[in-house]
């Protein structure tokens, strides 16, 4: 005996959740990476400093901020209640997602937009032509293979010759 099909095969209690990192969480993490970065706030802006700086109502912040400390993007002073008061710090993670630190992507695009700068703004032909051969290097490296150059040399690791 079968069962007849369900005019609504995925229950909504089975349903994914919205994706709130783009539209909340990543906004209020850049928002704090800024106001840690700055002086003015001394490395540990209060969660009233924060919603401003995001643009997001209060209520959206105070979720972002939770889920923030709780996958350990952001460090924070609660109260008694446990309500978030203070960002006291950040991670690693966070400041290369906001861009305060670089990753190898983007050092790597960083690089090759260079070249081709240096191609066009080149003084003379023969300069161009170096230039020209350096990008088409870069090029035909490709964006996985210069990325892992770029993190062998943002981390510091120069391999050894055999």
């Amino acid at each position: 005996m079968t069962t007849p099909p369900s005019s609504n095969p995925t229950p909504p209690a089975a349903a994914p959740l919205p994706d709130v990192w783009f539209s909340r969480d990543l906004p209020v993490l850049r928002a704090i990476a800024r106001l840690v970065d700055s002086p003015e706030h001394g490395g540990a802006p209060y969660l009233g400093q924060v919603v401003p700086a995001s643009g997001l109502p209060r209520k959206d912040v105070v979720a972002a901020v939770r889920g923030l400390v709780d996958t350990g993007y952001v460090a924070a002073l609660t109260n008694v209640a446990g309500d978030v008061v203070r960002i006291t710090g950040v991670s690693g993670e966070t400041r290369r997602l906001t861009g305060l630190w670089p990753t190898p992507q983007s050092e790597w695009a960083r690089l090759t937009e260079q070249l081709t700068a240096r191609v066009a703004n080149a003084a003379t032909e023969v300069e161009r032509d170096r230039w020209r051969a350096m990008a088409e290097a870069a090029t035909a490296v490709g964006d996985d293979a210069g990325a892992l150059l770029m993190s062998a040399l943002i981390g510091g690791y120069v391999p050894r010759a055999h």
